[in-house]
């Protein structure tokens, strides 16, 4: 770490600040490489649409769902692994390799379409995905070391928020880039170059944790350090599979990132497609109104996590009621919405907008709901189990553009559109009713690493007041997905 950063005490911008920016950006990026297709596709498909200078693909409907779907294919493979690698090498070259590979494929991706065509861009899309899925298990553990307990709501919040502002600029701009002199390969090139230049950022200025900062303050070190009690980073924790797996909150916790990933991943991958077809809007319009929702996302969850923070911390609710209601409002009433969006005449296009926003937007409360519940069960191996949740959540992530894909034949009918809305709002309801019923948000007993030296008193003690902390202050905890 470079030692000429300025020093700073723990009330001031520090060391953990420049990790959680870094950290924002990881997350733009990775959102911009992810969803880079979801608008590209269009040009792609119908050269009338965008710049008619390039190259078009005869890919129906089908085969569409099945190149949209492929990144999560290798994105599952990567999720526990990267828990395990993360957890005992240290997040820092993980991110650095997942970013940086997926940047260089992102820019072949015009050549692979041009050369291969849609089983190239498939092939494709299975690497980007298995170099990104380690990203949210080393984001996870990051934060695990480097957000102090009553500042993790805040730090969580703004790492994580990266990938909704990396939705929004990418759906944004993707638009204009397909309509401009460069065509649609620039949207490839454009995310490709900028995650290029963030890996050399994250190479200079990343760092594993306090203990390997060279340029941290002593008291912002013991700041971080003191919230979590003493920690060991270079000695291998034994992860406690079996009391993982069948934990009946973990299980929960899982059933909820699955359902909220089946319709946010159905909304973000379909959306351009729907607002085409069924709302008639030409590529531009379509792209900057894709993005609204996004926004909406993103700033929202700049206003549920303060407000999660004042209802715990004035005692108003638990953290484990905090925990169900978040996740509550940002499943259910984006559940009413789409019932809404089911119904809405073709040709009604600002009520539809409102009704996606609504959506998609409110969903942000589940950043404060299931999304940081990982920390809450078990800190030491929260990066395992984001590894964990989220290769069973983005399975769904495959399944529901195919079954899109299956149930639409014409992608001009609004009837058929309607059955995609109510089996996504069906999953949105088992997924938070059974977080309600099962979901818990205190430190479980298989936490606390099993160590072959005898914990002396003050050990215990130690560790009694690092988990006192937690369940008092780690109630600001945030996101991941």
């Amino acid at each position: 770490m470079p030692a000429f950063l300025p020093i700073v005490p723990a009330s001031g911008f520090g060391a953990r600040h420049v990790q959680t920016l870094l950290l924002f950006f990881a997350l733009t990026v990775a959102y911009a490489l992810r969803v880079n297709l979801s608008v590209a596709i269009v040009a792609m498909v119908d050269r009338k649409a965008a710049n008619k200078d390039y190259e078009e693909f005869d890919w129906d409907e089908e085969t569409k769902s099945v190149i949209l779907s492929s990144f999560f294919w290798g994105y599952v493979v990567t999720q526990i692994p990267a828990g395990q690698l993360a957890q005992r090498y240290g997040p820092k070259i993980l991110l650095l390799f997942s970013i940086g590979v997926c940047s260089l494929l992102a820019v072949l991706t015009p050549f692979c379409a041009h050369a291969g065509g849609a089983k190239a861009v498939i092939g494709l899309r299975i690497v980007q995905g298995l170099s990104q899925g380690f990203i949210f298990p080393s984001t996870h553990t990051m934060l695990s070391r480097w957000a102090p307990a009553s500042e993790r709501g805040r730090l969580g919040t703004l790492s994580y928020a990266g990938a909704q502002f990396g939705t929004v600029i990418m759906l944004a701009v993707s638009g204009v880039l397909a309509s401009s002199s460069m065509g649609w390969p620039s949207i490839f090139y454009i995310s490709g170059a900028v995650g290029m230049l963030w890996s050399v950022a994250w190479f200079f200025y990343g760092s594993n944790s306090p203990a390997d900062y060279r340029g941290i303050a002593p008291e912002e070190r013991e700041f971080i350090e003191s919230s979590f009690g003493p920690q060991d980073h270079s000695r291998r924790i034994v992860t406690p599979w079996v009391a993982i797996l069948t934990s009946a909150p973990m299980i929960a916790l899982t059933v909820a990132h699955c359902c909220h990933n089946w319709g946010f991943w159905t909304l973000l991958t379909e959306m351009p497609t729907f607002m085409k077809e069924v709302l008639e809007m030409d590529i531009k319009k379509n792209a900057l109104l894709s993005s609204l929702p996004y926004l909406v996302m993103w700033m929202l969850s700049f206003v549920f996590s303060p407000l999660s923070d004042f209802l715990i911390n004035r005692q108003y609710l638990s953290r484990v009621a905090s925990r169900k209601l978040f996740n509550t409002i940002g499943l259910w009433v984006p559940m009413v919405a789409l019932l809404g969006l089911a119904f809405v005449p073709k040709g009604s296009s600002d009520l539809a907008i409102v009704l996606l926003t609504l959506a998609v937007g409110i969903n942000s409360a589940t950043y404060l709901g299931f999304q940081v519940n990982h920390i809450d069960l078990a800190p030491n191996h929260a990066g395992t189990m984001m590894g964990i949740t989220n290769c069973a959540a983005n399975i769904m992530s495959i399944i529901a553009p195919l079954i899109v894909g299956q149930v639409i034949s014409d992608a001009t009918d609004p009837i058929q559109w309607r059955r995609v809305f109510y089996i996504a709002a069906g999953v949105y309801f088992f997924g938070n009713l059974t977080f309600i019923i099962f979901g818990k948000a205190d430190i479980q007993p298989w936490n606390e690493p099993e160590s072959p030296i005898p914990r002396t008193v003050s050990n215990a003690n130690e560790t009694q007041s690092a988990r006192n902390a937690h369940n008092t202050d780690g109630n600001n905890a945030n996101h991941s997905d």
